[in-house]
């Protein structure tokens, strides 16, 4: 038995508070998932900064003998190697200790105020009806089975 306040039906105001409250549990819990995964990914990549940190200092100190065949030979395309790593740990230092996580950032909020097409999802924005189609052919092809 439901009791009516003019317009509002008591049933079903509570419904959709409980529905708003499921839906700002599920907005923090993604936003906590979000952050775990960056957290996650930092700290992948100072780890990878050490290892690869050790094979580069490794490699460059066995390279002094090389500097000195290069330089003895005349010959600085022995040399040429060094260039891609130098880039490549200078990558991974500015990811792991570094400020390129904030001009990513600063560019992903760039892209989200001036370059919004490009974050267009696929055959236009979802919507309730779209969702609720795909859900009425899920539940259908699960009572078939």
């Amino acid at each position: 038995m439901t009791e009516s306040f003019g317009f509002i039906d008591q049933e079903r105001l509570t419904q959709s508070l409980k529905q708003m409250d499921y839906l700002i549990l599920q907005l923090l819990m993604q936003n906590q998932m979000r952050e775990r995964q960056t957290a996650m990914q930092i700290a992948w990549t100072q780890e990878f900064l050490k290892y690869f940190g050790m094979v580069f200092a490794s490699t460059n100190s066995l390279l002094s003998g090389v500097f000195y065949i290069a330089i003895k030979k005349k010959n600085p395309g022995v040399l040429l190697p060094i260039v891609p790593l130098s880039f490549v740990f200078a990558y991974q230092y500015d990811m792991g200790c570094g400020t390129l996580l904030q001009r990513i950032k600063g560019e992903a909020e760039n892209i989200l105020d001036t370059q919004s097409t490009l974050l267009e999802l696929l055959k236009g924005s979802l919507t309730y009806e779209v969702l609720e189609k795909i859900s009425n052919s899920q539940s259908k092809f699960f009572i078939e089975k």
